[in-house]
């Protein structure tokens, strides 16, 4: 008999300090630098974010939501074989995020890994998962989305400071006789690198470059919304499906343009699109599993639908994933 993976409980998390687009202009207005909610709005979508306290780290947005996450599904740390972080802000240059995860959880012995592609991370680690559970590598695996990506932001430059927010989004994937992720599709082109970067490292107790996110909106969105469509057609091709089979559409939530422009593109009404940007800006890999698990517990999407996840990110990397949540 095959063995697939199916999503088993979702979990989120967003820390505590909100900051609306009036909160966010007014702390820019202190650096000499204009913005307004209605410039905000008009061109992303975005009318509020939450940023952690400094001493927060992506591990403990990723313990919140991981431990809402094993609730839903009724399970243990102690339980999971796998734990896969994707993030781009982690707690240290090493370990990984996911071995900080794993001891605050009390979770010893499971395989635990960060993976890097940026907003696209967590369809990667979802992929990932999948197929170590579909191997028998893996019986239970925590897959998360968790950044603090107001740590990277320059609040000189408000076309990209206005963008992001904070916190952590996180699945319980387990195996199952019957399919629960049916297909994915992911990708990735070095040649883009410098379109979305944050051009800085560690070598000798400094930081050597820029630490601070750099991106060419206009190459962004432009090379964002065909990959979406690319990837989500042949993610339905694989799976034997079409358009018509998706229930919802959960894109990564960067700007609204671009999430209704693939939408349109996929032939969905608006109404078919999971939307969060609006209050939680762009979180990065933790912006998937944060509207997945919004929509699961404001009852929007239900056990049996058929789910399109797909996101696009720094590298350049783009993927999708079509389940049956």
């Amino acid at each position: 008999m095959r063995r697939y993976s199916r999503i088993a409980g979702t979990g989120s998390y967003l820390p505590p300090r909100r900051l609306t687009n009036a909160d966010l202009a007014a702390e820019l207005a202190t650096k000499g630098v204009e913005t307004s909610d209605e410039w905000i709005v008009e061109r992303t979508g975005i009318r509020a974010r939450h940023f952690a306290a400094p001493d927060v780290g992506s591990s403990d947005l990723a313990l919140k939501a991981c431990q809402r996450a094993l609730e839903a599904a009724g399970l243990e740390a102690s339980q999971i074989d796998l734990i896969i972080v994707a993030t781009s802000t982690p707690d240290m240059v090493f370990p990984s995020t996911a071995c900080i995860l794993q001891h605050k959880l009390g979770n010893a012995g499971a395989a635990a890994f960060d993976v890097q592609a940026v907003c696209s991370g967590f369809v990667y680690a979802l992929t990932v998962a999948d197929a170590m559970i579909q191997t028998g590598a893996a019986q239970r695996a925590l897959v998360v989305g968790a950044e603090v990506f107001s740590r990277l932001l320059d609040f000189t430059d408000r076309t990209t400071c206005v963008l992001f927010g904070d916190g952590a989004g996180a699945v319980v994937l387990e195996a199952s006789d019957e399919p629960g992720i049916l297909a994915s599709d992911l990708h990735a082109d070095g040649k883009h690198v410098g379109i979305l970067c944050v051009p800085g490292h560690v070598s000798g107790g400094q930081v050597l470059g820029d630490p601070l996110l750099k991106m060419d909106g206009q190459a962004v969105f432009k090379l964002a919304v065909g990959v979406l469509e690319d990837a989500a057609r042949a993610t339905l091709a694989k799976a034997g499906k079409t358009d018509a089979d998706i229930d919802w559409l959960i894109p990564h939530q960067a700007n609204i343009r671009i999430m209704q422009s693939t939408a349109r593109k996929l032939k969905l009404p608006l109404d078919k699109v999971v939307v969060t940007v609006d209050q939680h800006g762009n979180t990065s890999a933790a912006s998937i599993p944060l509207a997945l698990d919004s929509a699961v517990r404001a009852g929007q999407v239900k056990r049996g639908q058929h789910l399109m996840l797909e996101g696009v990110g720094g590298g350049f990397t783009w993927g999708a994933v079509f389940l049956r949540y």
